[in-house]
């Protein structure tokens, strides 16, 4: 081979490996954007999972909220029955002692008239019959015996009268007891299946706290509740009407302005505008005791009565005028959408619902779908106790 053959074909191995070598970093980098395609799709797919876990996660904390709420308030029900059927088991209890009572002294005073009379003899009055020598003493007489004899037959009619009332008190206690008792054994039911829920409720929270570990997915969170919330005060804002409240005897809504009562008794933990995570509160947040009435501060309209994300069991009441109260984490819900509420009248009860860990009540107040200061608007508060 020449010399200029031999540098013709080592430039021409050169030109091959290059070739070569290109390609195999051509397919190397195919290779890693193929594997990082697959990566993005895996991520893609383990975040639209974590999604759907999360709605599937809030879907089910729904349900186990409204049925805790509908058995809790079953359970109340209960409780006002049985303390009414006690009630009544005592009346009846002193009913049937003062009849007793009325019995044993009308016995007593007709044993008085039976020795009276059995003293007196029959002999006696028939002698009397007899007596022709004073005919007047004799009548007079007479009539005295038959007073007796009609006497002892009112107290005999009075005797009588009073048993049957007992036997019928007897037979109306049985009745009660029966009642009582009936719903002592539904109550047990209805606070083991109470129970039952809230351990559900506990262990579906874990998960869920799990799931919005960070401080990112939390604020998430919270700003997705709020944006839905404030959705649903404008939705029910443009169907508002204040034609309704036309006629009402109570003063308007704005004229209550530091005077309006309280929803419940309690200490305020969170006030209007203070940090709520990322974001602030836009009400107040008063601590009280699970199942705690929860009264309506004025008189108006309810217009939402549900379960809403993050705000748990809400009810939503309209004042009229642009004027609206909110009252959220409840655990039971007594009134319906569409029901008149008066001022004071019971609306709920205090829960946790909505994912919290303890019970509280979220008051909001808004004109015109915007939030206002409860604070300016509700009596002045000691100590950060209201009520």
């Amino acid at each position: 081979m020449t010399k200029s053959g031999g540098l013709i074909f080592f430039a021409g191995l050169l030109m091959t490996c290059s070739v070569c070598w290109g390609e195999q970093a051509s397919a190397s980098k195919e290779r890693q954007l193929n594997q990082l395609q697959r990566q993005i799709k895996q991520v893609d797919a383990d975040i639209g999972g974590l999604k759907r876990e999360k709605e599937r996660l809030l879907r089910q904390l729904q349900a186990l909220e409204v049925q805790y709420g509908e058995v809790a308030r079953t359970v109340k029900i209960l409780q006002d029955n049985i303390g009414r059927q006690r009630k009544a088991l005592q009346d009846i209890g002193r009913k049937m002692a003062l009849t007793q009572k009325a019995i044993d002294g009308q016995k007593g005073e007709l044993e008085s008239q039976i020795r009276s009379a059995h003293a007196m003899g029959g002999r006696e009055r028939l002698k009397v019959i007899l007596n022709q020598q004073d005919p007047a003493l004799s009548s007079r007489i007479m009539v005295y015996y038959d007073y007796l004899n009609k006497a002892r037959l009112r107290k005999l009619e009075a005797v009588e009268k009073n048993y049957r009332a007992l036997k019928q008190l007897e037979q109306q206690k049985r009745q009660e007891t029966e009642a009582l008792n009936t719903a002592l054994r539904q109550r047990q039911r209805e606070q083991s299946e109470l129970q039952k829920v809230r351990s559900e409720r506990e262990t579906l929270l874990v998960q869920m706290e799990r799931q919005y570990s960070t401080k990112k997915s939390q604020l998430e969170r919270l700003k997705s509740n709020e944006k839905e919330l404030q959705q649903l005060i404008a939705a029910l804002q443009r169907r508002s009407s204040d034609t309704i409240f036309q006629g009402t005897p109570d003063k308007p809504f704005a004229q209550l302005k530091g005077r309006l009562p309280w929803p419940l008794k309690g200490r305020m933990v969170k006030k209007f505008g203070s940090r709520r995570s990322e974001s602030r509160w836009d009400g107040v947040l008063i601590n009280a005791k699970e199942g705690a009435d929860i009264h309506a501060v004025t008189r108006g309209r309810v217009v939402y009565a549900d379960w809403l994300r993050g705000y748990g069991l809400l009810t939503i009441i309209d004042h009229g005028k642009g004027y609206m109260t909110l009252y959220a984490f409840n655990q039971s819900l007594y009134k319906a959408e569409g029901d008149w509420v008066e001022a004071g009248e019971v609306i709920a009860s205090v829960g946790s619902s909505g994912g919290r860990s303890h019970p509280a009540l979220y008051f909001g107040i808004r004109r015109k779908g915007k939030p206002v200061d409860p604070l300016r608007w509700c009596r002045k508060i000691h100590k950060d106790r209201v009520g």
